[in-house]
């Protein structure tokens, strides 16, 4: 643990932005995070919790301390006939954790493979994909509170999980830093392949019966097709949720674009995909100087490098408003813009 000042963050985040932390500090046991939490020269300064940065815009350089999670470790903490519960540090990056799952063959995540990011920072956002949300797996988390340095558990109750979203994206938004989290895995899972393009990959594979491993394998297929390796083009995955509408709404756009795609949410309220909303507002592939929108998926905002993080948000807003003025629709953003 050593407190870093006038640190550029350009590679702690996912889309490439170089903008500097007044303070750096990694921590890597509840206890180094709780010591780092007392230091004196830290107790006013606003703070910045980073993950593997994929989540996250940077418009500015961060005038306060960020605080980059570094707790790894897989513990089996019980199991059961049905489930294994396994404990992982919110360090751990979440495709490890994902592989690591597979390889004791135990179901649950394997639709979420692939996604950018570490355990800590999924609850955050209930990261979700192909029909599977982190909810859906959840037992518990322990997160350290920001102000005491004390440690909380949160159950599923008290994560209040919505749509990408927590408790911790809104009541509770800066004030906990997520350690550990434990999920609820299934011994004898039921592969999900609800999701068409899971479907359509797997016949193209030729398997008839797909293990957790053949659901893995066809998501890594269709998310390296479709989206852009931050690791070459600077990028944070989906930059917008996809919006739930009235279905009363939807029954009325879609006599004007017929093609409209939708997917039930409950009796009144249909998710329409934001990236065909993009696409039909002209966005898919447009580049500006260093930055644009992605070939392959709309949803996606790129940094073809150099662009800063004040381009990415106005080019976020100039699509937000367009899609408004065409559909009625308003998109609202995944990543969290600094």
């Amino acid at each position: 643990m050593k407190l870093q000042t006038n640190i550029s963050l350009k590679p702690f985040n996912t889309f490439g932005m170089d903008a500097k932390a007044k303070f750096f500090a990694r921590f890597e046991t509840v206890q180094e995070l709780q010591e780092l939490l007392q230091m004196p020269e830290l107790q006013q300064e606003p703070k910045l919790i980073l993950g593997g940065g994929s989540n996250l815009l940077l418009t500015k350089d961060y005038e306060g301390v960020v605080l980059q999670n570094g707790i790894k470790g897989i513990v089996k903490q019980r199991e059961d006939e049905d489930f294994v519960y396994l404990q992982a540090g919110g360090g751990e990056v979440w495709h490890d954790f994902v592989l690591h799952t597979l390889r004791l063959n135990l179901g649950g995540i394997e639709n979420l493979s692939l996604i950018p990011g570490t355990v800590g920072a999924a609850p955050l956002q209930n990261i979700g994909a192909y029909g599977v949300e982190l909810k859906d797996v959840f037992e518990e988390l322990e997160a350290v509170h920001i102000e005491t340095g004390e440690v909380r558990l949160f159950d599923t109750s008290a994560c209040r999980f919505g749509y990408r979203e927590s408790v911790f994206k809104n009541d509770l938004k800066g004030q906990f830093i997520v350690t550990h989290v434990t999920f609820k895995l299934h011994k004898h899972h039921k592969p999900n392949t609800s999701y068409g393009a899971i479907s359509s990959t797997l016949e193209e594979m030729q398997v008839q019966q797909p293990s957790i491993q053949d659901i893995s394998a066809a998501v890594c297929h269709i998310r390296q097709s479709k989206l852009p390796d931050p690791k070459q083009i600077g990028n944070a995955g989906s930059f917008f949720k996809n919006p739930e509408i009235q279905l009363t709404q939807y029954q009325a756009l879609q006599k004007q674009y017929p093609a409209m795609p939708s997917y039930p949410v409950s009796d009144t309220t249909v998710k329409v995909p934001a990236g065909w909303l993009i696409e039909q507002c002209g966005w898919k592939g447009k580049v500006i100087g260093n930055y644009g929108v992605h070939k392959n998926q709309a949803l996606v905002l790129v940094n073809y490098g150099g662009a800063r993080g004040a381009d990415i948000q106005q080019l976020a807003f100039d699509v937000i408003q367009s899609v408004e003025d065409k559909f009625g629709i308003r998109l609202h953003p995944e990543v969290n813009i600094i």
